[in-house]
C-alpha cells in the first residue's frame, strides 16, 4: 500500500480550507457564548459503555472500537458529543438550574452520513438542559438557523418532526421487535408497498395511521391533515400541538418551514421534536436537532435536553475561501534592531513573513503586500514592489 494514501473517507485539510474552518469555529463558539453557552472539551475515548449507554445505543454501529492497553476494557471513538455532553451534565456539573454547553472538535464515523460526507466530521454543537419548553426548542432553533446565516447560508428550510408522533401512532401495536423494526425501515424510506405488506394483518384502525404518515410530508397544513387521520391520543396531540405553535413561529420570522411526519432519524434517541435545515443545492441536512430528554438517566440524572449540531467541514465545502491575508515580507537580517522591528509589527498584529537570504515565498493564505526595509535611524514598513508581492 503507498504511504501517502488515507482510508476511504479520510482527507487531510489543507491551509485554505483549515483557515476557513477555524474562522468560523471562532465565529460559531464566540455567536453561542454570546447567548450564555459554556465551552466544554469531552475527551476523544471513552469507555463503550459510557459513549453507547441508554439512548446512545444509536450510535453504536458508527462507533469505532478498541481495546484499552492500560485497563483491557475496550474503549470507543467519540461518533457523536452529544452523549459527553450529557455527561458532563449529570454527572460533573450537577447544576439544579438551566444549563448551556458547546463544543467543537472531530468525531470519528463508521460510515460517511452524507453523499459528500467525511468520516472525521468536525462537530459544533450545543445543548440546552433543564427546560422541557417549547421555549428552549425555540432557542436551540434559532440558534443553529443564525449560525449557519453566519456561515453564508442565507436561503434555509427548517423541517420539523417529531418522535412522540410515531411513537403514539404504534402504540398499542401487537408486534415483535423484528416485525416493528422493519416498520420503522419502511417507514424512514417511505415504502408503502414494503409497508402494507407488513401491516397487512392488523385491524384497518391501526392499519391506516400508520400508513397515512408516509403521505405526512409538505408545508405546515400538513399538520391539519395528520390531525385528521391520526388517532387522538395524547402523545399524538401534544406533538401536533408543539409543532404548530414552532412553525408559527417560524413562519412569523420568515423562516420556510416544512413538515414530515415520518422522519424517523434518531428515533430511539429523540423523546420530542425533530429539526433540521436545509440549503437549496445540498442533499444533506446542514445543521441537525431536538430534544431527547432521556439521556442523562443513563448517568444517574434525567433532565430536560435539546440541542443541535453540525459539521464544519462539510459547512466550509459550500463557502467561498477566504481572502488571502496581507503580510509583510521581512529579509532576514542581522543588523541592529531588526529582531525588535519584526516584534513590534506582530505585536501589533500584523503577520511578518521572514525569508532567508535566497528563499521564495509559496503559500496561498497569505498576500505579502509590504516589505520591512532598512530605513534612515532604523527600519520601516513600505508598500513591495509588484514583483515582490505577487
Amino acid at each position: 500500500m503507498t504511504a501517502w494514501l488515507l482510508p476511504e473517507r479520510f482527507s487531510d485539510v489543507l491551509p485554505r480550507e483549515a483557515a476557513a474552518i477555524e474562522q468560523l469555529r471562532r465565529t460559531l463558539l464566540d455567536h453561542a457564548t454570546s447567548h450564555g453557552y459554556e465551552l466544554v472539551i469531552p475527551p476523544l475515548l471513552e469507555y463503550v459503555e459510557s459513549l453507547l449507554s441508554g439512548t446512545g445505543q444509536d450510535l453504536e454501529q458508527q462507533t469505532f472500537k478498541l481495546v484499552d492497553q492500560v485497563s483491557g476494557h475496550m474503549l470507543g471513538l467519540r461518533a457523536d458529543m452529544t452523549p459527553q455532553a450529557a455527561r458532563i451534565d449529570a454527572h460533573l456539573l450537577n447544576r439544579q438550574g438551566l444549563v448551556r454547553l458547546c463544543y467543537c472538535d472531530s468525531i470519528v464515523h463508521t460510515h460517511a452520513q452524507g453523499v459528500y460526507a467525511t468520516r472525521q466530521p468536525l462537530q459544533f454543537g450545543v445543548e440546552l438542559y433543564g427546560h422541557a419548553g417549547l421555549e428552549a426548542d425555540l432557542e436551540v432553533q434559532h440558534l443553529a438557523l443564525h449560525s449557519l446565516r453566519l456561515a453564508g447560508y442565507d436561503k434555509l428550510a427548517l423541517g420539523l418532526s417529531d418522535a412522540r408522533l410515531v411513537r403514539g401512532v404504534l402504540g398499542g401495536l401487537v408486534a415483535g421487535p423484528l416485525r416493528l423494526s422493519a416498520m420503522l425501515e419502511a417507514l424512514s424510506r417511505k415504502d408503502v408497498p414494503r409497508l402494507r405488506e407488513l401491516t397487512a394483518a392488523l385491524p384497518q384502525a391501526q392499519r391506516e395511521p400508520i400508513l397515512a404518515l408516509t403521505e405526512l410530508f409538505g408545508d405546515a397544513g400538513v399538520l391539519q391533515e395528520a390531525r385528521r387521520v391520526l388517532p387522538a391520543r395524547e402523545p399524538v396531540l401534544r406533538a401536533l400541538d408543539d409543532l404548530e405553535r414552532l412553525a408559527r413561529l417560524h413562519e412569523q420570522a420568515g423562516c420556510d418551514v416544512q413538515v414530515d411526519l415520518a422522519d424517523l432519524r434518531g428515533y430511539h434517541y429523540h423523546s420530542g421534536v425533530i429539526f433540521g435545515l436545509y440549503a437549496p443545492d445540498r442533499p444533506d441536512a446542514l445543521a441537525r436537532g431536538g430534544r431527547y430528554d432521556e439521556v442523562g438517566a443513563t448517568f444517574g440524572r434525567s433532565r430536560p435536553a435539546t440541542g443541535f449540531s453540525m459539521d464544519l467541514r462539510e459547512l466550509v465545502r459550500g463557502m467561498r475561501a477566504p481572502a488571502p491575508r496581507a503580510a509583510v515580507r521581512a529579509q532576514w537580517s542581522e543588523e541592529p534592531g531588526y529582531v525588535q522591528a519584526v516584534r513590534a509589527l506582530r505585536e501589533a498584529g500584523d503577520v511578518v513573513i521572514e525569508l532567508p537570504a535566497g528563499a521564495e515565498f509559496e503559500g496561498e493564505s497569505f498576500r505579502l503586500d509590504r516589505e520591512l526595509v532598512r530605513a534612515e535611524g532604523g527600519w520601516a514598513v513600505r508598500a513591495c514592489a509588484p514583483s515582490a508581492a505577487a
